[in-house]
């Protein structure tokens, strides 16, 4: 079975099942596990060596050729997939995130670079070491979007290495996307990646572009929600300063009214991204509500006052700790024509306060409101 990694901050499960589509292959995303015959959630990124194993092994007695994963920084950095062979992979952008783990960008981009030297490494130790300007078609593939943070200086950096890189870029794509259905330009660059990778692995380039306008949005990566109010709901992921300005900027497209954000930061986390977050929630919605998010062993107030600190004296925000009444609150607000785009928490289906799981979806939330 061939294994396909996917790292990067933002994109990794959008691109990883999208990749998985293409290929017909078993996935494993931070959602859940594909073994083609059962699917269920591992309860990690990318899951620790031994459980990964007992997943491959599934997935090869399930007859699997090929896997598509996601690869986290942490399990970079910690080694997680121990000595799994990589076939090749891919690079989404990076951006402000895990900087309490990482302390800085420049060794983020480190761990991050080290997983395509990893893939150069495995080719070159099972097929003898060759120079990385000989014959790169007979390299690994790893794609790189250079859309996104830091994406030309990883197409410099992984070229130094024994892989085929292959730039991808929705301002010159090699794909039609005329009849794509996921909205915002972010979501281009991630069908093109994920096509790329595939078309690497040596899917025709038509049958994926026959498969590219049959992709629906899923996993609460800018889901839209049928809710009991005129507004257009949506439930998205972003959790990261570039990750919100991104989808918020593709709301703005096709939002013909107010755009109302509901967003909150996560507690035991990244606290730098926090203000950074608030900033750009305030400059692209009309009307915010800030709120919880996963505040785990913290104070909500106390995360809700680092976020405020990068809004500052804009208008047309408010903070409402309880989740639950910032969606109502939000939803009661808009009128026809509103886009109502509730953020951070996505698929996530409990809210960890002081560390117990409380039963919470967004997307069932919003499902409940009555007007």
């Amino acid at each position: 079975m061939r294994i396909w990694g996917v790292t990067g901050t933002n994109g990794k499960t959008t691109v990883t099942w999208m990749t998985a589509e293409f290929m017909g292959a078993a996935y494993l995303t931070t959602v859940e596990a594909n073994t083609l015959k059962r699917r269920f959630s591992t309860g990690y990124t990318t899951p620790p060596l031994a459980q990964l194993e007992e997943i491959f092994a599934e997935m090869e007695a399930n007859g699997a050729k090929d896997c598509v994963m996601e690869v986290s920084s942490h399990a970079i950095h910690q080694n997680r997939t121990g000595a799994t062979v990589f076939a090749g992979g891919a690079f989404t952008n990076l951006s402000e995130d895990h900087l309490d783990y990482h302390k800085t960008m420049e060794e983020y981009f480190r761990v991050k670079l080290s997983f395509a030297e990893k893939i150069a490494s495995q080719h070159a130790a099972a097929n003898g070491a060759a120079s990385a300007d000989a014959g790169r078609k007979d390299f690994p593939p790893f794609v790189v979007c250079t859309d996104g943070g830091y994406g030309r200086e990883m197409l410099d950096a992984a070229g130094r290495f024994a892989l085929n890189v292959i730039p991808v870029s929705f301002r010159n794509p090699r794909f039609d996307l005329s009849g794509f259905r996921l909205a915002g330009d972010y979501n281009k660059s991630n069908v093109l990646v994920a096509a790329a990778l595939a078309e690497a692995s040596g899917v025709p380039h038509g049958d994926i572009q026959r498969m590219i306008p049959l992709l629906r949005p899923r996993w609460g990566r800018l889901e839209p929600v049928a809710a009991d109010c005129d507004a257009d709901v949506y439930v998205d992921y972003a959790h990261t300063p570039d990750g919100l300005e991104k989808v918020l900027a593709a709301a703005r497209g096709f939002t013909r009214g107010r755009l109302w954000v509901v967003f909150g930061a996560g507690g035991d986390r990244d606290r730098k991204k926090r203000p950074l977050m608030g900033d750009a929630c305030a400059r692209l919605a009309d009307r915010l509500v800030v709120t919880s998010d996963n505040p785990r062993s913290e104070d909500p107030e106390a995360i809700i006052a680092e976020v405020m600190a990068g809004v500052g004296g804009r208008g047309g925000v408010e903070t409402i700790p309880d989740r639950r009444e910032a969606i109502f609150t939000a939803l009661r607000g808009a009128k026809r024509g509103d886009t109502v785009l509730v953020c951070g928490k996505g698929h996530e289906t409990y809210q960890e306060i002081k560390g117990v799981k409380h039963p919470f979806d967004d997307r069932e939330t919003v499902r409940a409101f009555r007007r």
